[in-house]
């Protein structure tokens, strides 16, 4: 007969034996999720006693995160921005760096709604759909198109939009970078892949073995979907519009002058939690 809160002790002592990070922090996590109960419940209700399938649960889990599969994927969600959000194969797990982007574009998208009465938006390679969710959701009269390679990814947004009630004002379109795009938006978003390609295989075996590759490798530079993304963004983007990225935290200069040279200047730039540049905003220079 095992406790809740002797399990959570068993599985932070494993995780600590593993040196994994944050062993206390993730063992209450993960059986929090996967027992359905919040942090509180699993903090106050140490003395219920677990039933022998929710041991049987646990100890597979557990096993998981020690073949350093992350607690999230494991899970099968993440919480981003407020949302509860599907994660699969084929997407990026959503990061809270990544609502810098989200923050910084929201006061922009409000004002193109003022002045319009609603206002569309393109996030590229949207993956599970995070930023363009979190747009959709602050802002009722925005609607929406997030566009990625993967059918995978696509579905699973698509799954996310309509868990989060935004199912009407959110649509998909298979594309890579612009090349099945055909209309103009108010807002361009992306996080896209920026990390250099021989860095990959330094990474962090819970990003290394489990983010989809396609999500991650920039290139040998790390910036060639900024070149990409750049160099078509003007014929997509209406005149008073605006791009945002996410960017690596050694990328601002680079990636300014690549948006720079396309006819682009910098509207804002915004720093991560940790002090890191992170996010960049672009307008047309001719504006």
């Amino acid at each position: 007969m095992t406790t809740l809160a002797a399990a959570v002790m068993e599985a932070r002592s494993r995780f600590s034996e593993a040196e994994l990070a944050d062993a206390g922090i993730e063992a209450r996590l993960l059986l929090a999720g996967l027992l359905k109960l919040s942090p509180t419940e699993v903090f106050v209700g140490g003395d219920r006693v677990l039933t022998e399938e929710e041991e049987a649960l646990i100890e597979v889990a557990i096993g998981r995160r020690l073949k350093r599969e992350p607690v999230h994927r494991i899970l099968g969600s993440r919480e981003f921005h407020g949302m509860d959000l599907l994660i699969s194969r084929e997407t990026l797990e959503p990061r809270p760096d990544t609502e810098v982007l989200v923050d910084a574009m929201i006061p922009h998208l409000r004002r193109i709604v003022m002045d319009k009465g609603s206002a569309r938006i393109l996030d590229l390679g949207t993956g599970t759909g995070a930023i363009l969710l979190a747009l959709l959701k602050e802002i009722p009269a925005a609607s929406g198109v997030g566009t990625d390679i993967s059918e995978d990814a696509l579905a699973t947004a698509q799954r996310n939009a309509e868990r989060l009630g935004l199912g009407d004002r959110f649509g998909t379109l298979r594309s890579r970078w612009f090349d099945n795009v055909s209309e103009r938006f108010d807002i361009i978003v992306s996080n896209p892949p920026y990390i250099r390609s021989d860095v990959i295989p330094r990474l962090d075996p819970e990003v290394r073995n489990f983010d989809p590759l396609a999500a991650l490798d920039g290139g040998p530079d790390g910036l060639y979907p900024y070149r990409d993304i750049a160099a078509d963004a003007a014929r997509f983007l209406e005149p008073e519009g605006l791009i945002g990225v996410e960017i690596g935290f050694d990328q601002q200069l680079a990636v300014t002058e690549i948006f720079t040279s396309a006819e682009f200047i910098v509207a804002q730039a915004e720093r991560d939690y940790g002090g890191n540049d992170r996010a960049l905003i672009f307008k047309l220079r001719n504006r």
